[in-house]
């Protein structure tokens, strides 16, 4: 039989975030072995559904990097379960649940979560509500226009008063240390710091999530969970066009107005022949700005996590076929 979790109970005297002001304390727990962690995670079912904050923390996170904790949010316990110290054993039992559509997993932008744990561990993440999205999609039914790269930041989102209205002054002071030293999460044990900025990164998301659940819409909800599986498969280059990934959300019977549905929403990777991603780019990005205000797209470069020769688009499929054209033919002018 596993050893009992280790637990943390977080001090709030001191540190930049007030958590009493804002949130209950509760326990945080460090988990090595999957019997550790709480058996309505490890067996996902239809009659116990859950809604958890989620988060991955690790060396340089990607396809190529190294996922080291992955943060788990319930109402009365924070779990960080060491993918180092448990290993791919610990990670194989979590993959129904992180696979599973009976437990919505809350997470401020899943891209590279979601890419380090289909490269490294199998894992396909599904059923997310991205809040990076959804801050996007309130915005945008607000009638508050979104600007081209203009995407809020965690800290960000924790700073909005609508939602937290807190100052996580921490944050950064980790971003500093990990400039310093990016093995940062790789050390054991735990330091009480790390545990710490790694519970902070999901110890807000569920009424962070509770809070925008009233703001959306219909037509946002749906929209957001389309868009949330298409960022999970964002980096996750597929051979098989992701046939192997569980399907995208249906157009609810309530959207359809006299046979007319929502405009259907879409991936698509686009190949960059050698030597032309700085075209595509532009100087200073300017190309790829221009592009991404002309069509209602988001287009994301793998940059230096990779993949290096490829662009992914999202959006509604005229605008997507729209960014493609635009893409390749910048692709085609000489320098």
């Amino acid at each position: 039989m596993a050893d009992p979790p280790s637990s943390h109970q977080s001090d709030p005297g001191g540190k930049p975030i007030d958590y009493e002001d804002h949130l209950p304390l509760v326990p945080i727990h460090i988990v090595t072995h999957a019997s550790q962690l709480p058996p309505e995670f490890l067996e996902p079912s239809l009659e116990r559904q859950l809604v958890i904050g989620f988060d991955c923390e690790g060396v340089d996170l990607c396809r190529n990097g190294t996922l080291c904790i992955m943060q788990l949010a319930f109402p009365d316990a924070i779990y960080l379960v060491d993918a180092i110290q448990g290993g791919e054993t610990l990670m194989k039992a979590c993959k129904p649940a992180l696979e599973s559509s009976y437990i919505t997993k809350v997470i401020h932008d899943c891209k590279r979560d979601s890419e380090a744990l289909y490269y490294q561990f199998g894992i396909k993440l599904n059923n997310v509500v991205d809040t990076q999205i959804a801050y996007s999609m309130i915005e945008e039914q607000e009638g508050r226009a979104r600007l081209s790269d203009d995407y809020i930041s965690f800290v960000g989102l924790l700073g909005d008063p609508r939602y937290c209205g807190i100052s996580y002054v921490e944050k950064q002071e980790v971003r500093v240390l990990l400039r310093q030293d990016p093995k940062f999460w790789t050390y054991r044990p735990l330091s009480e710091q790390m545990v710490r900025a790694a519970a902070d990164d999901v110890r807000f998301l569920l009424a962070i999530y509770h809070k925008m659940m009233e703001k959306l819409n219909q037509r946002s909800l749906w929209y957001l969970a389309v868009r949330g599986a298409l960022y999970c498969r964002c980096f996750c280059v597929s051979d098989d066009a992701y046939a192997d990934w569980p399907s995208l959300p249906t157009v609810p019977d309530n959207l359809i107005v006299e046979g007319i549905a929502p405009e259907e929403e879409i991936l698509s990777v686009l190949d960059v022949p050698p030597g032309k991603m700085g075209l595509v780019i532009g100087r200073r990005g300017a190309s790829i700005l221009a592009i991404k205000k002309s069509c209602n797209a988001e287009i994301f470069i793998g940059g230096n996590k990779g993949p290096a020769d490829k662009v992914f688009i999202i959006g509604p499929v005229k605008q997507v076929r729209k960014a493609e054209a635009m893409l390749r033919g910048r692709m085609l002018e000489m320098y």
